[in-house]
């Protein structure tokens, strides 16, 4: 990892810290999985140095399936880094509260069938939230941070991905969560077509059920 100029940090995780800094004159952002003391040192270094690589292979498959990444320059493995490319504008989360209602729904549209695309690639995300999504100068919205990723095409993780995401927006953008969940179910549809978004809403609405019926249990106790 020479050439790496001063890295300035940017984010702290509780898994990894990122750090933006240029790299052979490129601007990068620099992602390091931290080491964990509670763990034996031996399955700890197992532990990130898996999740180093399956985060690595997992964004060159979404790429792959139509969605876009930061293009990933480096992989340590000793040191359990991805040193990948900066993407310049601006998260989705600072957006919407500024633009127009048309414009939100094109966004989430989209987002839907970017969402879609990496479903039916058999990619689940983990962490859908409009502050893991950032549009360019361009209008191109990338997907970033699949650390918490997993292949499969099981219903049951979709509808997890999908109610998490529902849940994200609630959280952050209230005002105008259902009209934004619902345009991104539309553009969700176009891509994997009804009868599937149809079985995932029906899961969507399974776990949210089960939620409320946990949150009951809890209180009763």
């Amino acid at each position: 990892m020479d050439k790496v100029k001063a890295p300035i940090l940017i984010k702290k995780g509780a898994e990894a810290n990122l750090y933006l800094t240029e790299w052979h004159g490129r601007k990068v952002v620099i992602k390091k999985r931290l080491a964990k003391k509670y763990r034996p040192s031996r399955l700890d270094n197992q532990i990130r140095t898996y999740r180093t690589t399956h985060e690595a292979q997992i964004m060159h498959e979404a790429k792959n399936a139509g969605v876009p990444t930061p293009t990933i320059f480096l992989v340590d493995m000793k040191k359990t880094t991805i040193i990948m490319e900066f993407i310049d504008g601006k998260q989705i989360k600072q957006l919407f509260s500024n633009i127009s209602v048309d414009k939100r729904k094109k966004i989430c549209f989209k987002i839907g069938e970017l969402v879609g695309r990496l479903h039916e690639y058999g990619i689940i995300h983990g962490d859908l939230t409009t502050s893991n999504m950032i549009l360019n100068s361009e209008g191109k919205i990338f997907f970033v941070d699949f650390g918490l990723c997993e292949k499969t095409k099981e219903l049951e993780a979709k509808g997890v991905d999908l109610h998490l995401m529902k849940r994200a927006l609630q959280s952050t953008h209230f005002d105008f969560a259902d009209e934004c969940f619902k345009a991104i179910i539309d553009g969700y549809t176009e891509v994997v077509g009804s009868d599937t978004a149809k079985n995932v809403l029906d899961k969507i609405s399974e776990i949210k059920k089960r939620g409320r019926y946990v949150a009951e249990r809890k209180e009763g106790n």
